[in-house]
């Protein structure tokens, strides 16, 4: 075996061996070995907040942003754990050396710790025979404690700090590959328990307290360095907001909603807790008046709940999490701060619980399930908020009764139509208010809703879109407690006419309706129904002469082909085309009809659509300026229109078709005793055709090939393969454009 190949299969296999025992936490500072790389063997790049001291093996997002919590940090370079320097070389070849837990505290640098274990007594415990884990405070962690909890620590001859050590160790060897998230350890301190957080951007907890430097491996253990001192955590959730009673407001909304008892079991919960001075800033009876409401209350209050633990250290930058009510919270940093939907709100992080962990909080969090929908509305239909409010439509709504918005989004009020009169534009914007709640989900092509002003909205259901008439709904729908909102990218146009009213009323389909009259069609236009109509202007006709249109209607069954491919059988709006494809109509003539969306503009067979959407009560209009064609596989030109027109008759009947190329004449004559049929027509030559093969010549024995056209005034015969003035008889060809 090639011997790279076996080098490369031995590195692949140390890396899935690394990747099953590693943990996130090893990943983060795998990573941050290979960023240092450079700085020579052993070095890891660590991140630093600037203007503290909070340092981070850093996630890739951090790293590249360069900040941490918003703000700026500085990249170091330090020995990865384990690792030192030597005098005179590059990085840190050299591993440290392996002591027991209390030495390799000094290596570590947690001299207080180590100090506090000498003085009060516990280094005899940690000596003996056994393997411990020592979850070290850093120097500046000691630093951080209250200066009166520092002196209760000395009581007793220093068994307060003997017992707060001893919460800091476990009576077994842990490393962070061990350290699963949710794990429950018990310590050496009778009764209590550690809480393990392991979270996936390399950030490991233990009560809360972040390891800052850790699996440095004792002779005996394993020592890690956190950033704070932990204490004894007793009781639940449920016991924490009973006990304090600045937290009665929520604890009694949490009573109301059936959730008191929950945060009473076991789990993983994250609870943000509005302090009472938060309800205060409530309108007055706010809180009374939706705890009467089991709904509103109970959303409320979900809202406020995780189910996972989620500490401040572990936040590195903003994250989306989904709350127990359903929807989600973004839970980030400012610094020191601990924000929560962008907003700096939390006066108190991680009290830590034995289910989980309390966060209060100066602000009540409201879920969209418990706003009114007027409440919905943000700053992207600011204008349809205003002239909401100025309309007074809120006037209009029962309060009992459930309502539906239909938003449009600021850029659809241009200054047409904002010069609309008052009047006009009131009764415009009343159909954009459902009397009836509806998500979208629960729309179906054919449903039909009324509006304020009493009109009826049809509902059309898209591969990619959901459109009520016109109007296609964008990402950002909301529930309220009173209803739904949903935004939309036009406003919405209904429609008292008919097709043939619309098409009337306009003035530019004369020719298209004459042409719909002469084919039998007329009454389709007026009756019920749902329709997709291209309608091509009388400007579509120009080419044509008199001649050519009483050709085109001296036969009514090509006529209806013709137009039939103009026309779809269900009702297509121009925002429920897919982009980017191109979407197949199947026309009432049987062929599809393809149409696309393109830079912002219908296009149909090729052909821009100027105006779309001109709804009717039986369906809607596309405008187009060009009479369409089945595609081939090119387009001919406006001077062969009559033509392409004939070409198309033809395909409707049992004929034998004639050519004369020169004059672009067309000749047919009906069968009698044959049947015949033009199969295909692939190409178009203007000189010198060529015969590829024929199909079926009537009245003899088929003829394989042709291999020469002569010209003059020959006729054709049954014993002749020779064609006369480049006669083409039913057989295929090919075509081409100029």
């Amino acid at each position: 075996m090639d011997k790279l190949l076996v080098v490369n299969l031995f590195v692949l296999v140390l890396c899935s061996v690394g990747r099953v025992n590693s943990s996130a936490y090893d990943k983060i500072v795998t990573h941050s070995r290979i960023r240092a790389r450079k700085e020579g063997p052993n070095v890891c790049a660590l991140q630093q907040v600037m203007g503290s001291s909070k340092k981070y093996f850093s996630t890739c997002r951090n790293w590249h942003k360069g900040s941490i919590c918003g703000k700026k940090a500085v990249v170091l370079y330090e020995c990865c754990p384990g690792y030192m320097k030597i005098e005179g070389m590059k990085g840190c070849p050299a591993a440290a050396p392996i002591d027991d837990v209390y030495g390799t505290l000094g290596l570590v640098k947690a001299t207080v710790t180590q100090q506090y274990i000498n003085e009060s007594q516990l280094r005899g415990d940690i000596e003996g025979p056994t393997s411990v884990t020592l979850f070290a405070p850093s120097n500046d962690a000691w630093d951080l404690l209250d200066p009166n909890e520092k002196l209760k620590l000395a009581e007793n001859e220093n068994q307060e700090l003997y017992n707060t050590l001893l919460f800091h160790t476990v009576n077994q060897r842990l490393v962070t590959k061990d350290m699963k998230n949710g794990l429950v350890v018990p310590t050496m301190s009778e009764d209590h328990n550690l809480y393990i957080n392991h979270y996936g951007n390399g950030v490991v907890t233990v009560n809360c307290a972040r390891i800052i430097y850790g699996n440095q491996v004792a002779t005996n253990g394993a020592v890690h360095v956190i950033d704070r001192v932990i204490r004894p955590v007793s009781g639940k959730i449920k016991d924490i907001l009973e006990e304090n009673e600045n937290l009665s407001s929520f604890t009694t909304a949490a009573s109301a909603a059936d959730l008191l008892d929950k945060l009473g079991e076991a789990g993983h919960y994250t609870l943000f807790v509005p302090t009472d001075e938060a309800f205060d800033k409530l309108p007055s009876g706010y809180l009374e008046r939706i705890i009467e409401n089991n709904a509103v209350i109970t959303a409320l209050v979900k809202y406020h709940l995780l189910n996972s633990v989620q500490c401040a250290e572990a936040i590195m930058a903003g994250s989306v999490y989904e709350t127990e009510e359903g929807s989600s919270i973004e839970i980030g940093c400012d610094g020191d701060f601990l924000t929560v939907n962008g907003i700096k709100m939390v006066l108190k992080k991680d009290i830590v619980t034995s289910n989980g962990v309390i966060h209060l909080i100066d602000q009540v969090l409201f879920p969209d399930s418990a706003k009114e929908i007027t409440e919905l509305m943000g700053e992207s239909q600011s204008y349809f908020r205003d002239y909401f409010s100025e309309m007074d439509f809120a006037s209009a709504m029962r309060p009992n009764l459930e309502y539906t918005l239909l938003a449009p989004l600021n850029g659809v009020f241009t200054e047409e139509v904002s010069s609309i009169a008052k009047s006009e534009l009131k009764l415009l914007l009343e159909n954009h208010i459902l009397k009836v709640k509806v998500s979208l989900s629960e729309l179906y092509t054919g449903q039909q809703l009324e509006t304020l002003s009493g009109k009826f909205l049809r509902a059309f259901i898209y591969r990619t879109a959901v459109c009520l008439e016109n109007a296609c709904m964008v990402r950002g729908s909301k529930e309220g407690k009173n209803g739904a909102l949903h935004l939309v990218g036009s406003l919405v146009k209904t429609s008292d006419k008919t097709l043939y009213k619309v098409l009337k009323d306009e003035g530019q389909f004369k020719i298209f309706l004459s042409l719909m009259e002469t084919a039998g069609l007329y009454d389709m236009l007026k009756e019920e129904g749902a329709y997709t109509i291209f309608a091509p202007t009388d400007d579509a006709f120009k080419e044509l002469t008199s001649e050519d249109l009483t050709l085109l209607k001296s036969d009514v069954t090509a006529l209806k082909n013709i137009l039939l491919y103009h026309i779809s059988n269900g009702i297509f709006i121009s925002g429920g085309l897919e982009r980017g494809v191109t979407n197949m109509l199947k026309t009432m003539q049987g062929l599809n009809l393809p149409v696309k969306f393109v830079n912002n503009s219908v296009n149909v067979n090729s052909v821009d659509v100027p105006d779309t959407d001109l709804m009717a009560t039986n369906g809607v209009v596309h405008v187009v300026k060009n009479v369409l064609y089945p595609p081939g596989e090119n387009v001919i030109t406006d001077s062969e229109k009559r033509l392409k027109i004939e070409f198309f008759m033809l395909l409707t009947k049992e004929i034998s078709l004639c050519i004369d190329v020169k004059s672009t004449e067309v000749k047919y004559k009906e069968v009698v005793k044959a049947e015949p049929s033009l199969t295909k027509i692939t190409r178009y030559v203007e000189k010198d055709p060529t015969i590829s093969k024929v199909v079926r010549v009537i009245d003899r024995q088929p003829i394989n090939k042709v291999t020469r056209v002569i010209s003059g005034d020959q006729e054709f015969s049954d014993d002749s393969a020779e064609i006369s003035s480049y006669l083409l008889c039913s057989f295929t060809f090919r075509y081409r454009c100029r």
